[in-house]
């Protein structure tokens, strides 16, 4: 006759499967939290980006701004593509990187007056959502995943991507 299992072997193996469970449900939402993050941060640099990294096609040209408002600055655009047509007056975001009195090689969006900055500044510029998202990322691939190693890299290259487009600036 087999003699009956003990109960502290049965609680342990309850405990064991709880555990693992608890663990992957961890890694699961944790996982999920990282790469929405990271989802959220290419969003929200593509709206600029699409328009600087995608400007074949599009009206380019150069603007020089003459008047700033809080939030906008605007000048007169005047373009460098084919088939681009001068205009009196464009707008575009006011950000650090933008000064009164200085030219700027823009893209247009198309169907509007609002200009993009373009080139490599205009380029980076538009991926620092990114860049703080890949930070925000590796503090929840670190803590939650326990990954340290991809926390490292994703913080490595949001810093090296938000130093670059400083100094670019």
């Amino acid at each position: 006759m087999i003699p009956a299992m003990p109960a502290t072997a049965a609680l342990r193996r309850s405990r064991n499967s709880a555990s693992t469970a608890l663990r992957f449900g961890r890694l699961a939402a944790m996982g999920a939290v990282a790469v929405l993050i990271l989802i959220a941060g290419v969003w929200g640099s593509w709206g600029t980006a699409q328009h600087v990294m995608l400007s074949k096609g599009r009206e380019q040209g150069t603007m020089t701004v003459t008047s700033c408002s809080d939030e906008r600055c605007s000048g007169p655009y005047t373009p460098t593509s084919g088939g681009s047509k001068a205009r009196a007056r464009v707008v575009i975001e006011q950000s650090v990187a933008v000064k009164k009195g200085r030219t700027y090689t823009v893209a247009v969006k198309p169907g509007s007056d609002d200009v993009v900055r373009t080139g490599p500044a205009g380029l980076l510029y538009a991926w620092v959502p990114l860049g703080g998202a890949l930070l925000l990322a590796s503090v929840v691939v670190a803590g939650g995943l326990r990954l340290t190693r991809a926390a490292w890299v994703l913080g490595g290259a949001g810093i090296a991507l938000l130093t670059v487009t400083f100094l670019a600036l």
